[in-house]
């Protein structure tokens, strides 16, 4: 199951749980652990986000912040 599926499985879970007719502590048990899956499977995601977006493509993670000028600033 991919992530972006848990995601959307949960959400539907945390949707319908109030209009089960569990107990009430169940429920609240409940609520917490998806809570908690959605926001590690969130993190998980971001993550990879991120990371996607620094690779360059053959391997190596980068971005713009670190470049160094080429260019002689200064004649001595």
């Amino acid at each position: 199951m991919s992530k972006e599926t848990i995601v959307f499985v949960f959400g539907i879970l945390l949707t319908i749980v109030p209009f089960l007719g569990v107990p009430e502590e169940w429920r609240q048990f409940s609520i917490m652990v998806i809570g908690i899956v959605l926001i590690l499977v969130g993190y998980v995601l971001r993550r990879a986000a991120y990371l996607r977006r620094l690779d360059k493509g053959n391997g190596e993670r980068g971005s713009d912040t670190f470049v160094e000028t080429t260019e002689v600033l200064f004649d001595e």
